[in-house]
């Protein structure tokens, strides 16, 4: 248990399951996870801020990030995990210029898989509209 929290956070969700698979009792499970968030070796605050500063840096939007977020038991409003609030706007305009240049798409078709693209990154489509008519 020491070694899986050593190398990453988890989220108590996450712990669960492993702890599940491993074929632990859920009375074992959940004292086990109590002493873990008493002494505060686990923290879902502490999760949710690694996970989503990792997901900022690989160009994942706030969709996304809340998506995945959930996903993993943990529910939190991506208000609350970053001190000061990310420039969405100009994270998706360098994930943009680092996949596809400067270059504003040339017919609705490549507006319609950058948009797609963007959209799977985890921005909204009010930020993908912006972006299109920053580059024109």
């Amino acid at each position: 248990m020491f070694a899986m929290l050593a190398r990453r956070e988890h989220s108590e969700q996450e712990l669960l399951q492993k702890l599940q698979t491993k074929g632990f009792e859920s009375e074992e499970i959940a004292m086990l996870l109590a002493e873990f968030k008493e002494k505060n070796w686990q923290s879902d605050q502490r999760f949710s801020e690694s996970f989503s500063r990792s997901r900022l840096y690989k160009g994942c939007g706030p969709v996304r990030i809340k998506m995945e977020l959930r996903e993993r038991g943990v529910d939190t409003s991506i208000e609350n995990v970053f001190d000061e609030q990310p420039d969405w706007q100009q994270i998706l305009a360098e994930l943009s210029t680092k996949k596809y240049g400067n270059q504003p798409p040339k017919d609705m078709k490549e507006r319609a898989k950058r948009t797609r693209f963007f959209q799977y990154k985890g921005f909204t489509h009010d930020m993908i509209k912006q972006l299109f008519n920053d580059m024109s």
